[in-house]
């Protein structure tokens, strides 16, 4: 069984000119773009009102999904980190416009414009440390949280994605609740090893879940919960929105009460003079006189 990409490489280096090359031209690799993109699409869950929309595409590679994004009418915006990706979809003449950038690093869009997004088998990366200095948990902070503040007011994220584990898929829901987001995982063919597809589909603004949309079965219909015996293949999980508090600071130094009374002790023993510990030691004077 092959490794997975991104434990072989980071995805810059991984996708060079050849693999680029090789991923693009396999028919059956672009078969299985078009399908997963047409249900991220479908997911998205856009008004049927004949108005084209802005959408992203996150790691767009070559910009095989955002040839299905342009055959719905849509307008589209793509991201990725290999060059060489996207001087192929240069070379195809794709109708979207290309940014070359790290989603871990924060999208850098405009608040607000973004109608809906999509990524294909992309997100997943963000759970990889490359180099020293990523940090997962804030890399996945700084993407849901940029990506937040892009999408409009009520617009739809859907990410194809393939966590490694339980672990991977649990660290990012948990990055998109925390920015705000609502919603779950919707699973298509939950009971099968090869078929079966994750989506994490998110929601933002006040357009409320008041159902997740239903995963597919082995007849490509839709099935519910209760078609499946087993917590393990549930088709949708839903999360709500939650940002939890942040936690109060000692003082703006960061030295509290137990700091004081160590460095006081230090003193002493170096036979300095220091004044009795009282129940005033380390609090905090008040701003006004």
């Amino acid at each position: 069984m092959a490794s997975r990409p991104e434990l072989v490489a980071p995805p810059e280096i991984f996708y060079d000119d050849a693999e680029a090359r090789k991923y693009t031209s396999s028919s059956r690799i672009v078969e299985i773009q078009a399908s997963l993109s047409e249900r991220a699409l479908e997911l998205l869950d856009l008004p049927d009102d004949g108005i084209p929309k802005l959408l992203l595409d996150i790691g767009c590679g070559s910009g095989l999904s955002g040839e299905t994004l342009s055959e719905n009418g849509h307008h589209w915006i793509g991201l990725d980190i290999s060059p060489s990706m996207l001087n192929v979809a240069v070379e195809r003449e794709v109708e979207g416009d290309l940014l070359l950038g790290d989603m871990g690093q924060g999208l850098g869009i405009r608040p607000g414009v973004i109608d809906g997004v999509i990524s294909i088998s992309a997100v997943q990366w963000l759970c990889n440390a490359d180099k020293s200095s990523h940090n997962p948990i804030l890399r996945l902070k700084a993407f849901f949280n940029s990506l937040y503040k892009c999408l409009a007011n009520g617009a739809r994220a859907a990410f194809q994605i393939y966590p490694e584990n339980i672990n991977q898929r649990e660290l990012i829901l948990k990055a998109a609740m925390r920015a705000g987001f609502a919603g779950g995982i919707v699973v298509d063919y939950p009971h099968s090893t090869k078929k079966r597809k994750e989506f994490l589909v998110l929601t933002c603004g006040q357009r409320a879940i008041t159902s997740m949309p239903e995963g597919k079965d082995d007849d490509g219909e839709s099935c519910s919960d209760d078609d499946s015996e087993d917590e393990e293949n549930q088709t949708v999980r839903v999360s709500d929105r939650h940002r939890p508090q942040k936690k109060q600071k000692k003082n703006k130094s960061g030295k509290g009460r137990e700091w004081i009374k160590r460095k006081k002790e230090q003193m002493r023993r170096r036979g300095n003079d220091v004044p009795r510990d009282t129940k005033y030691t380390g609090r905090k004077r008040k701003d006004r006189f």
